[in-house]
This record gives structure tokens, sequence and C-alpha cells, in this order.
């Protein structure tokens, strides 16, 4: 019986013979090596003061150090904070003082860039720095810092704090596309749970190799670990530069299941798939993949499996549609995961009836606790189910998503929108992926994003953001004609705007809509002036 995140690899110690666990370009590790190089950094970590509950960042890009650190805070009895490689100086500083991290696990290099703000984290006390052993170190006034290779010469039984499954486990800290990244409080409990439902329902078994290709820091990333070490499977890591890179591994590792999400779908699609026959399952997450992309995959990989899915960081997993019912319905995002149970409901909390749009609401083992010291953010996203038992008097708190979906009469969810994204114009309320499911059907367009610019009449105008595919001469009217073929007028964009770079992203790898709305809504602005 597993309670806590990183007794996952404990127990397939103790289960499983021989095989890799992690795979890092030509390193490899089996379980019972991970668990010993585990229990050392747990037990340096304590020896370093690491007290019962303190936070231990992690800010590195995926490696085998990486994995050792996170699982190794957990076994010391502390929380874990991954941090997205891809952030800059003054996004990881606000996430240490958040958080009061008392430990960062970091690079030479990466320390070399912190440097300036790392005084300004009060409560960070050591550094422990991940190579370059050779280097010689900045002095910071305040931090000890030492190399990770000393702390294999621990010595002494120092005792893990005792913790429980309800206690925290991680804070994973949102993209944060507006103001300041936010941390979700996840408890040991969600982690195993997740990787339990998840495991239940792709089927894996210890003789998966999965494909770790997303950031650790994102929930969807760090449950590729989480489900392949819950079975006693391998996971490659992996940070890649092209699609091609990608391909390469699935062949090379004999890769069977590869989780993305849909931007990265839109590049990989035109790949060459025909070596990668091992590839039992892909996955998913993080938005609507759109149709195009799906069936172009499908043709190219007809032996593999699609699951869709849909999920948020409050509650890991939500839903998934089974691969045998992508045919009937491709553009559902399935019924609620295996030990959760999810609603589609009003403002008013009742629920809508089928097709009518109401927002995504998820309760089960898998809610989150909270975000970090942000009582009101927590408040609007947590509350209340209505008291299912008259007798009981304690209320059930579930995840108000924030996103509208709507339900069939046979239970199948289908995504609209997020609330705060939808295009609100002439009276309409307008999904951005309707209008973009048009443009990437012309297959012309490499990305595509719809964003609502204030206009003195409408309310708000349409504007599609799109960059072109590789080798496609792209104009606007050839879009635009597409649109008019399809959708009603009042769904119809104002302006198409055509970009030869690629759209922002947050740091998980989705288009940043408030950015390009930001920059519109400038653009706009001062061309009406």
């Amino acid at each position: 019986m597993v309670n806590l995140v990183h007794e996952l690899v404990f127990r397939s110690a103790e289960q499983k013979d021989g095989g890799d666990a992690l795979v890092y370009q030509n390193q490899r590790i089996d379980y019972p090596g991970l668990a010993s190089e585990i229990e050392i950094i747990a037990r340096a970590l304590l020896t370093l003061g690491l007290g019962r509950g303190e936070r231990s960042a992690v800010y590195l890009e995926k490696q085998l150090e990486t994995v050792i650190a996170l699982f190794g805070v957990s076994a010391a009895g502390g929380i874990s904070v991954p941090i997205n490689p891809l952030l800059k100086s003054e996004q990881v500083a606000h996430i240490l003082c958040d958080c009061n991290a008392r430990i960062l696990v970091t690079s030479s290099h990466r320390l070399q860039l912190l440097v300036p703000v790392l005084p300004q984290c009060h409560d960070l006390h050591t550094v422990i720095v991940v190579g370059g052993h050779t280097e010689e170190l900045p002095v910071i006034s305040g931090l000890i810092i030492v190399f990770w290779e000393e702390l294999s010469n621990t010595t002494g039984s120092v005792k893990s704090h005792p913790i429980i499954d309800t206690d925290i486990g991680a804070i994973l800290y949102t993209s944060g596309s507006v103001g300041k990244p936010k941390g979700v409080v996840l408890s040991h409990r969600n982690l195993v749970a997740g990787a339990k439902s998840v495991c239940q329902y792709l089927e894996n078994n210890s003789k998966d190799r999965i494909l770790s290709v997303l950031p650790l820091s994102f929930d969807y990333g760090f449950s590729q670990l989480t489900t392949a070490f819950f079975v006693g499977a391998t996971s490659v890591l992996i940070n890649y530069l092209l699609p091609r890179d990608i391909i390469s591994a699935i062949e090379k590792e004999s890769i069977t299941g590869l989780a993305a999400v849909p931007h990265l779908w839109i590049q990989l699609e035109l790949c060459d798939w025909s070596r990668a026959i091992s590839l039992r399952y892909i996955t998913s997450s993080g938005g609507v993949m759109p149709r195009t992309t799906l069936d172009r995959l499908r043709r190219s990989l007809p032996k593999t499996k699609v699951f869709l899915m849909y999920g948020m960081t409050e509650a890991f997993r939500s839903t998934f549609l089974p691969p045998e019912d992508i045919d009937e319905r491709p553009d559902s995002i399935g019924k609620a995961i295996p030990n959760t149970e999810v609603f589609v409901l009003r403002e008013d909390g009742t629920q809508c009836a089928p097709g009518e749009p109401g927002e995504l609401v998820h309760r089960g083992s898998l809610v989150a606790l909270g975000y970090w010291n942000d009582p009101q953010q927590t408040a609007a996203c947590f509350k209340p189910l209505p008291i299912r038992h008259s007798g009981l008097t304690i209320p059930e708190l579930a995840v108000w998503s924030g996103d509208t979906v709507r339900m069939d009469e046979a239970g199948y969810l289908y995504f609209i929108g997020r609330r705060d994204e939808m295009i609100k114009t002439a009276g309409y309320r307008i999904s951005p992926t309707e209008v973009e499911e048009i443009i990437y059907a012309t297959e012309c367009v490499g990305e595509a994003a719809a964003v609502g610019v204030p206009h003195p009449i409408k309310g708000q105008a349409i504007v599609v953001v799109v960059t072109p595919r590789d080798g496609v001469k792209l104009d606007a009217d050839t879009l635009l004609t597409a649109c008019k073929h399809h959708l009603p007028n009042y769904m119809l964009p104002g302006v198409i705007d055509i970009r030869n770079e690629n759209l922002p992203r947050n740091a998980n790898g989705k288009i940043d809509r408030k950015i390009l709305a930001r920059e519109l809504q400038r653009t706009f602005l001062e061309a009406h002036q």
C-alpha cells in the first residue's frame, strides 16, 4: 500500500527485477539504485537543516538529479517545489519568496543568473549546486553553497520527519500569464491517487517506457514520473530542441507512451512516424487538439491508441475520452477519470441540462489543498458542494474550474472555452476554439489563436493571430473565406494577423492569449488615435 509519493519508487525497488527506472541521455539507473540515491539526498537535506514541511525548490532542466532531488525532498518530509527551467530570475525569485523556500537545488550556470535576486529571498539558507564542482562559485551573503557531489559523503543516521498522506507533497506554480505565478498545493494523496487513476485507464504496466518531454513543474509533466513509478515502468527524460528529436528518442528507446500538449502535437504531426512502431498510446491535454492534427496523427499511427484528456493543476486530471469513442465523438473531452466525479453547473450551483453550457466542477481525491499563501483565490476556486447527505454537517470542497463545457445526453463532455478567454462581441459569447478549429482545418497554418480586443460598438472585435505552416504561402483572404463558409457573420474575425515568428507561450508551452490580447489592444489603440 503506497500512501506517499516517494514510496512509489521504494515499492517498485522492492518488486521489480532489473530494468531501468530512469534514463537520461547515456545515463541509466534501476529502481534499487534510484531508491538508494533518493535516500542519500533525503539524509543530506535533513543534515542541511530541512525541517518538517519546509519547502525545497528545484530549478533544473530534466536530468537524473532533478528527479532524485524532488523525490528526496519528499522522503525527508519536506515539500518539493519544481520550478520551470524556462523561467527568468525575477520569476524564480518570486516563487522562492512566495513559498518561503529554505533550500534551492540548481546548476552552476543558473546560480550565476540568480545572483542578483537571491539576497531578497530571506528564508533561503542553502543552495545545492549540481555539476560544475570544479568551478568557482559566487559568494552570496547569508547563503551556504554546497556541491551536489559532496552530498553523497553525508554520514550518520538522520530520521526523516513523520508525514501522512494528507500532508503537502508538492507545490506546483501555474504559469502566471497575468500577474505573478500562484502555487497549487498538492497533498501526497493527490499525487498518488492521480497516478493510480491514470494508470488504470491507460493500462500502464512495468514494461512501459514513457518519454518525458513536458516540464516537471507542469502537473501533466510531473505525472509522467508518478505514472511510471506507480507501475515500475521506465521514464525516459528528454530536453528536446526540435520535434524530430522526440521522434528519434521514441525509436532509440522503444517508447510506448508519449504525452504532449496540442501545440507540440501540431509540430509533431508532420514528422515521419514510420519508425515509431513501439508506441502503444499517446495522450493530449492542456487544450483542445485541432481536428486536422488528430486525424493526421491517427493516420500516421494506426496501431497507437489516442487518449484525449482534460485536466487542470488544481485537480490534476478530470476527464478522458477512450480511444474507441474518438470516431463517434472526436470533439469530446470524454467522461470523468476513475475515482472522480465532474458536474456541469450554472452560476447558482444547479446542474445544467444536457447541451446547456455551464462551468465544469470537479470533486474527489484529486482536489488540491488550495493556493499557497492566497486565501482569496483559494476561496474563489475551491468551494463547498451542496450537502449531499442530510446527516453530514461538514461540506465537501470541490474545484470550480473556470472552464465552460457542455454535456450531451450520454454524459460526454465538450470543452467550450475558458470563462476569462471567451470573446464577447455584439451580444454574443464566442469560444476562441470554435474559430481556431476552422482556421486549422485549412491546413495552412502552424499556429492560431483567436482573441478579443476592445471595440467601440461591438464591445470586442475578434482577431485571429496565425503563423504559416512550413512551406505554405499564407494570405488573410484565404483564411477569411474559409471562415465565411463555416461560421456565422457574428463569429467572423475582424482582423487576421499573420506572423512569421512563433506565438508567445507561457512556461508550460501553451499559447499565451493574454499576452497577445495586450499586444493587440495597444496596436488597435495606436491605430485609432
